[in-house]
């Protein structure tokens, strides 16, 4: 246990986010994404809420501000202008962080850039569409 750590940071967790470099991505995926069939590297965190989880990853990594859009989400494939209410609470968290909302890809896009990421978080993330990728940007002194 560390001070000032959010508890849902695990030991892997943070070795992976401390081993990623500038525009490295990471998901952060909800219980039902194809995780293991995707990932790089795994990270299986079942006990987490995708939303309180990107709030414990953005008090440690900044985002890309060299880049247009730095967070993705999935679209809904049933109807791609929606906005589900953990997407909202996603980019209520990244605004909160100071960051650009996310911007929705198309199911098989998202899919293709998960399987390029640096690596997958299975959170027990258990609302649809629960998902959120991240490029890490620079971390200043």
């Amino acid at each position: 246990m560390l001070k000032g750590l959010s508890p849902l940071l695990s030991p892997d967790l943070l070795h992976v986010l401390a081993s990623m470099g500038h525009g490295d991505e990471i998901v952060l995926a909800d219980a039902n994404f194809p995780a293991a069939t995707h990932a790089r590297r795994l990270v299986p965190l079942s006990g987490a809420d995708a939303p309180q989880l990107l709030d414990a990853v953005l008090a440690l990594m900044p985002l890309d501000d060299f880049v247009d859009q730095a967070a993705f989400t999935m679209q809904v494939v049933s109807d791609p202008t929606s906005v589900p209410e953990v997407v909202q609470e996603f980019n209520a968290t990244l605004q909160r962080h100071g960051c650009a909302v996310s911007q929705p890809l198309e199911r098989f896009a998202f899919y293709q850039r998960a399987a390029a990421a640096f690596a997958i978080v299975a959170t027990g993330e258990r609302r649809v569409f629960g998902n959120i990728l991240l490029k890490k940007g620079v971390v200043r002194s």
